[in-house]
């Protein structure tokens, strides 16, 4: 089976739908998903709602890039070192 991609909006609504009172098996089986996707959803996205899980994405993408920024940076600055090091 094709693995599906939900949207933030979308998996909110469905941890709605079960703090409503819907069994979770039903609510699973209705769209099409694992109790343990359930589940990490709910640990992820418990509690929130949509402009703090559009927060939330947006400050995980700005961690990816400041990431990917010092890695760059420290490669650069041990290029640098390996350079000056040498004795010509």
């Amino acid at each position: 089976m094709k693995p599906r991609r939900f949207t933030e909006e979308q998996i909110i609504g469905i941890l709605k739908q079960a703090q409503a009172g819907m069994r979770i098996v039903d609510l699973c089986r209705m769209h099409g998903i694992s109790d343990a996707t359930f589940y990490t959803w709910r640990t992820k996205y418990g509690g929130m709602e949509v402009s703090d899980a559009k927060r939330l994405k947006q400050l995980e993408d700005e961690n990816k890039k400041l990431k990917q920024m010092l890695a760059d940076t420290m490669l650069e600055n041990r290029a640098i070192k390996d350079v000056l090091s040498k004795k010509w």
